[in-house]
C-alpha cells in the first residue's frame, strides 16, 4: 500500500527524508532536525531512499546530497520525478559552481544550500520551504521573509505565505528567485549590486562560481529565469532592468508599500 503524498500521520511532526553518504554529517543533521521537531528518515544510499519513497510518500521534504556513489543526488531527483514522487527537494552540497545550482533548479529542486552554512541558516531555509508546502504552493522565500508584504504596481509579494503575484496571477518562483525579486522590489527604482542580490539569496560572504566575482553568473541565471516566468504570464513584462557591470533594478510604479 502506498501512503498518500506529503501526508504525515495526523497530528504528528512533518517528515523529512535526508539522503547523504557522509555518515557524520548525516547523523549530525538528523539529530539537529529532530531536535527542531521534525520526523527525519535518514539514508546513506540513494537507491534505498528511492525504494522507500516509492511505497511511502508521506515525506514533506527531501534533503539530498549531490555527490554520492552509484546514484547521485541529481539522478535520484530525476528518478523521483519519473516515478511521480513530487515531494519538494533541497540540495545540501559543497558544490558551489553555477552549473550545479542551475541544473538542480532546472530539474525541479526548490533550493540549493551550501553544507558549510550554520545549522541555524539551514533550519531557517527548511522552515520556509515547509511552511510553503503546508500552504500547498511549493516555493519559499529567502533572507527577507520576515518583512512586511510588498505591493508595487502589478506586483504583490507576501513573505508570510511566500507568494509572488503579478497582475492577479501567481508566479511560480523558487526559493532563490523569490529572494531576488523581493530584494529588488524592496529597493525599487534603485540600482542593486550583483553582490547584494546574491547576499539576499545565500547570505553575506558566500563564495560561488569561479574567481572572486563568480557569483555574478549565478545572479544573471536567476534573473534570466525570473524574467521568463513573468513573461510566461505577461509578455509585456519589462520591470527588471540591467545596469551593465553593476547589477539590476526593479522599475515599477512608485515606491513599494
Amino acid at each position: 500500500m502506498v501512503r498518500a503524498a506529503n501526508q504525515p500521520k495526523e497530528g504528528g511532526p512533518l517528515r523529512v527524508i535526508l539522503v547523504d553518504d557522509d555518515d557524520m554529517f548525516r547523523e549530525a543533521l538528523r539529530n539537529n532536525l529532530k531536535d527542531a521537531g521534525l520526523d527525519v528518515l535518514a539514508f546513506g544510499d540513494s537507491r534505498v531512499a528511492l525504494e522507500h519513497l516509492k511505497v511511502d510518500r508521506s515525506a514533506t521534504l527531501a534533503l539530498l546530497d549531490w555527490k554520492m556513489p552509484v546514484m547521485s543526488g541529481i539522478e535520484l531527483l530525476r528518478k523521483m520525478r519519473q516515478s511521480e514522487i513530487d515531494v519538494p527537494v533541497v540540495f545540501l552540497t559543497v558544490l558551489g559552481e553555477p552549473f550545479y545550482e542551475e541544473t538542480a533548479l532546472a530539474d525541479g529542486a526548490v533550493d540549493f544550500i551550501d553544507k558549510s552554512r550554520t545549522f541555524t541558516i539551514i533550519q531557517k531555509r527548511i522552515e520556509m520551504i515547509l511552511a510553503r508546502s503546508r500552504d500547498g504552493t511549493g516555493a519559499a522565500t529567502g533572507s527577507e521573509a520576515e518583512g512586511e508584504p510588498v505591493t508595487i504596481g502589478h506586483l504583490e509579494l507576501n513573505p508570510i505565505s511566500c507568494r509572488a503575484v503579478w497582475k492577479g496571477r501567481q508566479v511560480d518562483l523558487t526559493v532563490a528567485e523569490f529572494a531576488v525579486v523581493e530584494h529588488l522590489a524592496r529597493n525599487a527604482g534603485q540600482d542593486v549590486r550583483y553582490r547584494d542580490l546574491y547576499n539576499a539569496v545565500r547570505g553575506p560572504g558566500f563564495a560561488a562560481g569561479f574567481g572572486s566575482e563568480g557569483y555574478r553568473a549565478n545572479v544573471r541565471s536567476f534573473v534570466k529565469r525570473i524574467r521568463q516566468k513573468f513573461r510566461d504570464l505577461d509578455d509585456t513584462f519589462e520591470c527588471i532592468e540591467n545596469y551593465p557591470g553593476f547589477g539590476y533594478r526593479w522599475s515599477g510604479n512608485g515606491p513599494p508599500h
